[in-house]
């Protein structure tokens, strides 16, 4: 199971962790992402999305019909 926002195609990155001594080792960054079953009106349907808390904020602004259709646009779904 990937660690891949649905909609935005958020995925993790690669930093360092830095030690007081200014040592380096590497570690991931995950983003923040949430399983949630949403209702779309047009297919009169539930789906289940893995999406990150921004998209999310994003969802509740714009509505999840406009998100998608914006996401198909850019090829994101």
């Amino acid at each position: 199971m990937a660690r891949i926002c649905d909609l935005t195609g958020k995925r993790a990155m690669v930093g360092n962790n830095v030690s007081f001594s200014n040592k380096k080792t590497k570690r991931r960054f995950n983003p923040n992402l949430q399983t949630k079953r949403f209702w779309v009106p047009e297919m009169k349907d539930w789906i289940t999305l893995k999406v990150s808390t921004s998209a999310l904020r994003t969802i509740s602004r714009h509505g999840i019909s406009a998100v998608i259709d914006k996401a198909i646009k850019k090829g994101k779904v």
